[in-house]
């Protein structure tokens, strides 16, 4: 006789795989999740160089409607883009650059910015999860090496609360 299976705990992560065959279909994802995002709100890209991680949060970008052209902040670290209606502006951080953990990250001032902001973070992991209990986080995985495959495989992970009771199904539509 089999054991029932253990409740579902609102804190347990949820999670939805994603087959990404193109660029514009990665905006397009971008695009879904934005509706899912509101102030207040952590997203953790992760992906090796040229995975579509910016790519992605052009299509946030353009979900939120905020101002100005969602590009690679690799060299200014971070950029704000205010929402063009009432919703949040979208803080989107490069730390690929950034070497230290929190302490460093603590200089953009990100723990202010989080309650008003969407704070969109790539290469974050082991600097910014103390931020919050409650992150979005996003691995992007591609093929490596000499290819001009443009699928990915994208797992798109809820932790904490704030993502329990979200149905992150729709972003496979």
């Amino acid at each position: 006789m089999e054991a029932p299976a253990a409740p579902h705990s609102p804190a347990d992560p949820v999670s939805v795989e994603i087959t990404v065959t193109s660029p514009e279909q990665m905006r397009e994802l971008g695009r879904r999740l934005a509706k899912l995002l509101r102030a207040g709100d952590l997203v953790m890209l992760s992906g090796e160089l040229g995975a579509g991680k910016t790519t992605l949060t052009r299509g946030l970008g353009e979900g939120l409607g905020v101002r100005g052209a969602v590009t690679s902040p690799t060299f200014v670290i971070a950029r704000v883009h205010p929402s063009l209606g009432d919703g949040p502006p979208l803080v989107h951080v490069d730390a690929y650059r950034l070497s230290g953990g929190l302490d460093e990250m603590e200089d953009l001032d990100l723990d202010v910015s989080l309650p008003d902001s969407l704070i969109v973070v790539e290469w974050g992991e082991g600097k910014v999860e103390e931020l919050t209990d409650e992150r979005l986080q996003v691995l992007i995985h591609r093929a490596v090496g000499d290819t001009t495959d443009e699928v990915r495989h994208v797992t798109v992970t809820g932790i904490g609360e704030r993502w329990a009771a979200v149905d992150l199904g729709i972003l496979t539509a």
